[in-house]
């Protein structure tokens, strides 16, 4: 039986660094056919995250949302509209029922890609959408799919027309399919499996990432650009309103797609239920987040001497943490009241 590791079993080793600013690194990432971010942080396509408000605030620093696809055609294209150019700009859609309509209409009002978003992505039904989809767009396109945990899984998504993929399966806060389902890998070491194939497609890490220490693991492990859900829960762009208890705090709703709650409200029923509902506190707006996220990215890549991306994925060298070694790791100050 292999050994298998998380984001928090793992540390980069600091290495020789002759980069005097950090102005100096280059964070961007290209995934081709257009889809270039200037920040490596996509939005998760939730309906607590990602419509046209996240749309604006992500594009304004360089990165991109996806938007969610859980409304209908006409809803969701109303929300890709409210996203003002140039901003790049991603849509959602699924492998059954309008999903080739949905993507010919988001597309045609100005999806830069679509996202083909499956719980399970290593499945005929995805090799059947992305061979239509392929059929319908061309070459020229991009198209992102997943999700997958395996270097087969990513193999196989790239040959049946995949740009880029999703990698991991039940790593995220809100996320319960390895609990109800017994199946997934470790976020780092899906990612670490997922660096190794020899095709031409780019890795998005997508689950258990919760902080910017952990997007710069995830980058130098292998993967072109990471994907948050709960580190944007909460903030004024993500959908839904905010509510105030009895204290006087003032809160948002935060819930997983898989979810029974989302699957009654948005398709009146529900099949096996792998994700939860949550509330979290109003946090502002998001492109504070960000900036916070895209300052630590850039600390990570100077402690591995790396100026790119590129860089990065050559010099990186991780080892392993012990439960001690972690506590370390974390902020650990006796905060009691002096």
């Amino acid at each position: 039986m292999n050994k298998t590791y998380s984001y928090d079993d793992v540390l980069l080793v600091p290495q020789y660094s002759d980069i005097r600013s950090r102005a100096e690194i280059d964070i961007s990432t290209d995934l081709g056919k257009g889809v270039i971010l200037q920040l490596p942080i996509f939005a998760s396509p939730m309906d607590t995250i990602s419509e046209g408000a996240m749309g604006n605030a992500m594009g304004n620093v360089g990165a991109s949302a996806i938007i969610h696809r859980y409304n209908t055609i006409q809803e969701q294209a109303s929300e890709i509209n409210k996203v003002n150019s140039p901003r790049l700009i991603g849509a959602a859609i699924g492998i059954s029922g309008d999903y080739l309509e949905r993507a010919s209409a988001l597309a045609d009002c100005g999806a830069d890609f679509l996202c083909v978003d499956v719980a399970h992505g290593h499945h005929i039904m995805m090799k059947e959408a992305l061979h239509k989809l392929r059929k319908l767009f061309g070459d020229d396109y991009h198209l992102m799919a997943g999700n997958v945990a395996t270097l087969e899984g990513i193999n196989d998504l790239a040959d049946w027309g995949a740009d880029s993929v999703r990698c991991n399966i039940g790593g995220g806060s809100i996320c319960s399919t390895r609990v109800q389902t017994g199946h997934g890998l470790p976020g780092l070491q899906t990612i670490i499996e997922c660096a190794k194939t020899d095709r031409d497609v780019k890795i998005v890490a997508d689950g258990g990432i919760k902080n910017s220490g952990d997007m710069v693991k995830a980058l130098a492990a292998g993967a072109d650009a990471v994907m948050i859900g709960s580190l944007l829960a909460g903030t004024t762009e993500a959908p839904g309103e905010i509510y105030m208890d009895a204290k006087g705090d003032r809160w948002k709703t935060y819930r997983g797609m898989a979810s029974k709650e989302a699957q009654i409200e948005w398709r009146g029923k529900y099949s096996s239920f792998e994700g939860v509902v949550s509330r979290v506190p109003h946090r502002g707006p998001a492109e504070m987040i960000l900036e916070d996220l895209e300052k630590g990215i850039r600390s990570g890549f100077s402690y591995s001497g790396a100026r790119n991306l590129t860089q990065l994925h050559a010099s990186a060298h991780f080892v392993c943490q012990t439960t001690s070694g972690l506590s370390e790791s974390r902020t650990h100050i006796n905060t009691r009241s002096w």
